[in-house]
């Protein structure tokens, strides 16, 4: 009884994480099949999305310094939309006021709910790392995992090579996660798999939802590439090392006050 209960608390905690990205979710299929009246849906998508992440900072779901993580990948995001719908490596077809160089700013949002993700179950089940090999290697990690989005369209696609070092770099990383009173451990490559394959089905979704689409969906949709799944593996590990080192910064600073 004791497991079917631990998981059944695991589950609720990993939900309320989720609250942003369902609410992403929810808007992209609603605004799918209801048309509103005097507004582009990219238009309404956005301003529903800023209700909703005004709503969960006033309301205490999330607070100011996860708000600011948050605005951080919304930037990182937007960057990398804009650049990589410039290259037609997939488009929002559709109209919208508030669209910038091709690019909805909702789309922004969409990588800031890996964050809010990220923020919301660290402190839900109590997250800690062990092994974490400091800033100088996880922070250059990132910046070449990032930097190899925008060069593979000119020279060599680095991101077998860049897997092979996060195997490397994160060899003896471990999540400590804690589920009521009991704590356990999980390598942190594996955590980086297992939510870079939920995204991919979640990408799935939102593609059927039009919220962007492939070059290969413009006729008709149909599943995203496998091959997905690295992207959005190295980009999980690029939003772990920023949580994870400012949540080490902000540890640092409330011993140091203590």
């Amino acid at each position: 009884m004791r497991p079917f209960i631990q998981l059944l608390h695991f589950g609720y905690q990993q939900a309320m994480s989720c609250i942003f990205p369902v609410a992403i979710f929810g808007t992209l299929a609603l605004s799918s099949v209801i048309e509103l009246p005097f507004m582009y849906r990219y238009d309404a998508i956005l301003l529903i999305l800023l209700a909703v992440q005004y709503y969960m900072v006033r309301s205490g779901l999330e607070t100011l310094d996860e708000l600011k993580v948050i605005c951080v990948f919304h930037v990182i995001g937007l960057l990398l939309e804009i650049y990589k719908v410039g290259m037609g490596s997939w488009s929002y077809p559709e109209p919208g006021l508030t669209k910038l160089l091709g690019v909805p700013l909702y789309s922004g949002f969409m990588y800031a709910s890996v964050a809010s993700y990220m923020c919301q179950v660290w402190r839900r089940l109590r997250m800690d790392m062990t092994g974490w090999p400091g800033l100088a290697a996880a922070g250059l990690l990132g910046g070449a995992i990032y930097l190899n989005f925008f060069t593979h369209h000119f020279i060599t696609d680095f991101r077998w090579w860049l897997t092979a070092l996060v195997l490397i770099v994160f060899w003896k990383t471990w999540i400590i996660y804690r589920v009521r009173s009991s704590t356990y451990r999980m390598p942190l490559t594996l955590a980086f798999i297992i939510v870079g394959f939920f995204i991919w089905l979640a990408e799935n979704i939102a593609t059927f939802f039009n919220a962007w689409k492939y070059p290969d969906q413009h006729q008709a949709w149909r599943l995203v590439s496998f091959s997905k799944i690295s992207s959005w593996f190295l980009l999980v590990i690029i939003s772990v090392i920023i949580v994870a080192q400012l949540k080490h910064v902000k540890a640092d600073r409330v011993n140091r006050d203590i």
